[in-house]
C-alpha cells in the first residue's frame, strides 16, 4: 500500500463506513458506489470501510463484495485506504471473506466479534487469529456488543495485541473510560465507532473515527481531529457540537444505514435509497425528518 499516515494512525484519521448502493431492482449499483467513494475521499476521508454493517454486509454475497472492493480500490485506492469487512459468526466463512478481500485489493480488514452465538473469550481470540493469519493485511478489530451480544475482554485485547497483523480497534462500546485503559495497555490504534463520541475518545488517546455521518460532513469531522491535535480544544468542542444535530438525525434511532441512504438519495449522491430485506428504506416521515436535518445543516 503506497499510502502512508503519521505514526500511530495506521488507517489515517477519518474513515467512512460506506453504504452499498442498490438499484431499484435490488442489484448492486457499483457506479454509484464508485462516485460516492470519490466524493468522500475528495471531502477529506483518509479511508473507507466496505462491506460492514452500514454496507448491509449480511445481505450482499461474496462475488458482490469482491466486485465492490475491486471497483473502489481502482477508483480511490491510490489516495485512501480501503478496509473490507471480514465479519461472520462462522470462522471459515470469515476467513474466505478475508482472502477474497485481499485478492480484490483491499488494504486492510475489519473483523467484528462473532455475533449471536456469543463465543467464549478464548473462542473470540481463536476466531480473530484465524482471520488475521489468513492474509498479509492489517486488521482492525470491531467491538460492538450492542449488536454482537459479547464484548472483547481486556485479557483478549492483550492477547490479540500481540499478533503482528492486529493494529487497530473500532470501539463501539460507548465506554470511554475503559478505552483509556485499553489504549494505554495494548498500544493499539483506537478508532471511535460512535460519531457522537469522537471527541471524548480523542481525549483519552484515540486516533480517529469510523463514521456513518461522515457521508454528509467529512470535512467537519476532520476539523474536530485537526483542532484537537493542534491543542485548540475549545475549537474542537465547537466543531463537535455543531455536528450533534446531524448525528442525532442520522444515528439517533439506531437505523444509521437506512437514514444515511435516505440522506444521500435526497442529495443526489446515490441513485436510490433501496435496501435489501430485512432492512427497509426510510418511510415518508423519516425521509422528511432527514430532509429537515440536511436543510438545517446547510446541505440542502
Amino acid at each position: 500500500m503506497a499510502i502512508t499516515f503519521e505514526e500511530g494512525r495506521p488507517f489515517g484519521t477519518l474513515l467512512t463506513a460506506l453504504v452499498t448502493p442498490f438499484h431499484e431492482d435490488g442489484s448492486m449499483d457499483i457506479e454509484s458506489a464508485v462516485q460516492l467513494a470519490k466524493r468522500l475521499v475528495d471531502a477529506g476521508n483518509d479511508g473507507l470501510v466496505l462491506n460492514g454493517t452500514t454496507g448491509e454486509s449480511p445481505t450482499t454475497h461474496a462475488p458482490e463484495k469482491a466486485e465492490l472492493v475491486a471497483a473502489v480500490v481502482e477508483a480511490v485506492g491510490d489516495r485512501a485506504v480501503v478496509v473490507a469487512g471480514a465479519g461472520s459468526n462462522d470462522t471459515e466463512h470469515a476467513v474466505r471473506m478475508a482472502e477474497q478481500a485481499a485478492e480484490a485489493g483491499a488494504h486492510g480488514l475489519l473483523v467484528v466479534t462473532p455475533y449471536y452465538s456469543r463465543p467464549s473469550q478464548r473462542g473470540i481470540v481463536a476466531h480473530t487469529r484465524a482471520i488475521a493469519d489468513s492474509t498479509d493485511l492489517p486488521v482492525m478489530l470491531y467491538d460492538i456488543p450492542g449488536r454482537t451480544g459479547v464484548r472483547i475482554s481486556a485479557q483478549s485485547y492483550d492477547e490479540l495485541a500481540g499478533h503482528d497483523k492486529v493494529v487497530a480497534v473500532k470501539d463501539a462500546t460507548g465506554d470511554v473510560g475503559a478505552a483509556a485503559e485499553l489504549i494505554a495497555n495494548t498500544g493499539l490504534a483506537w478508532y471511535s465507532g460512535d460519531d457522537g463520541l469522537f471527541l471524548p475518545f480523542l481525549s483519552v488517546g484515540a486516533v480517529g473515527l469510523v463514521s456513518v455521518t461522515a457521508h454528509l460532513a467529512a470535512a467537519e469531522f476532520k476539523a474536530v481531529a485537526q483542532a484537537f491535535d493542534s491543542g485548540a480544544n475549545a475549537l474542537a468542542r465547537e466543531h463537535a457540537a455543531g455536528l450533534i444535530p446531524l448525528i442525532n438525525a442520522i444515528m439517533g434511532s439506531g437505523a444509521g444505514a437506512v437514514l444515511v441512504k435516505a440522506a444521500l438519495a435526497e442529495l443526489g449522491h446515490i441513485e436510490s435509497s433501496a435496501m435489501r430485506l430485512p432492512q427497509v428504506r426510510a418511510d415518508q416521515a423519516e425521509t422528511a425528518a432527514v430532509r429537515s436535518a440536511l436543510q438545517a445543516h446547510g446541505l440542502l
